[in-house]
């Protein structure tokens, strides 16, 4: 499979396991250092531009969010040269202007995560990267753009809480969330932000609202059932943004995403075991020169 560095990487959430439109060209199943992915990559064109796609969640829904191998999924994508990355996830409201149906496109995250392998390094190889803006400013204003020509409501900017899972909410936390002024909770997307940018690849979320979590007085506490009802009502619009962005996306990257670790390394890389150092080639490499 030659290497799809100007394709665009799609990650589908919860009610997106493909993508209407994407023209297959092939199937591929990508073996990783830390295990299987979700499953296997769609690689195809949408408007004529390549595109990469991957259910979160496996195309039948299998896995849950505390089960993903984020890291293999992520590595997948970097072993098949794709440098961007746009994550698709159903996400709860926590602000009274953000209703279900509405897109919100964060440029922050918070972590609530507890059980998550969310990095690549360790045995030798020690790595503090830069997450202060754990969004990709390019990647996320173009999709803030396609989003808005997609005639739905966006919300460009925001914070995503990422929480552990797999239950929603408790009505105590929910309104604790609140008042840090958070935009929106989900469960998926932190551990994928913070490999995407170790692996020096751009990052950005649609988030679709499906529902307000368990605060709002006036609604009914979240369920499953709500969550994927509303997603489904969402998932043509998702459609829509992504053949927005892919046709007006630029081919080259003009952010600092791709030299993410150039001043990360504690030591030098060098100095890592030979098997750290062969594991995680396809990041650290071009630092072993």
């Amino acid at each position: 499979m030659e290497r799809l560095d100007e394709a665009i990487g799609v990650i589908g959430g919860s009610g997106l396991c493909g993508m209407e439109g994407l023209e297959p060209i092939e199937e591929v199943e990508v073996a990783t250092p830390f295990g299987a992915p979700s499953d296997h990559y769609i690689v195809g064109k949408i408007e004529g531009r390549l595109v990469v796609f991957l259910a979160r969640h496996g195309r039948t829904h299998r896995l849950l969010p505390h089960e993903l191998n984020y890291r293999a999924n992520l590595f997948g994508f970097k072993k098949l040269g794709v440098q961007r990355i746009v994550s698709v996830s159903a996400v709860g409201s926590l602000k009274e202007d953000i209703h279900p149906l509405h897109i919100v496109v964060p440029d922050q995250f918070f972590d609530r995560t507890r059980h998550r392998a969310d990095t690549f390094f360790g045995d030798g190889v020690v790595v503090h990267v830069g997450f202060g803006d754990p969004v990709c400013p390019q990647l996320h204003g173009a999709l803030c753009h396609a989003a808005a020509a997609s005639g739905a409501t966006v919300w460009p900017g925001g914070t995503y809480v990422c929480m552990e899972g797999p239950a929603f909410s408790t009505r105590a936390e929910s309104q604790v969330y609140r008042s840090w002024g958070a935009s929106v909770i989900g469960m998926t997307n932190l551990p994928e932000a913070k490999l995407a940018r170790e692996a020096e690849m751009c990052y950005a979320t649609l988030a679709l609202v499906t529902d307000f979590d368990c605060w709002h007085e006036a609604e009914e506490a979240v369920t499953q059932q709500d969550v994927l009802q509303n997603m489904q009502a969402n998932v043509a619009t998702a459609q829509r943004t992504l053949r927005a962005l892919v046709a007006s996306l630029g081919r080259e990257r003009s952010c600092a995403c791709g030299d993410a670790l150039r001043s990360a390394f504690a030591r030098p890389p060098g100095q890592a075991p030979a098997a750290a150092r062969e594991r995680l080639d396809i990041i650290i490499g071009k630092y072993l020169q």
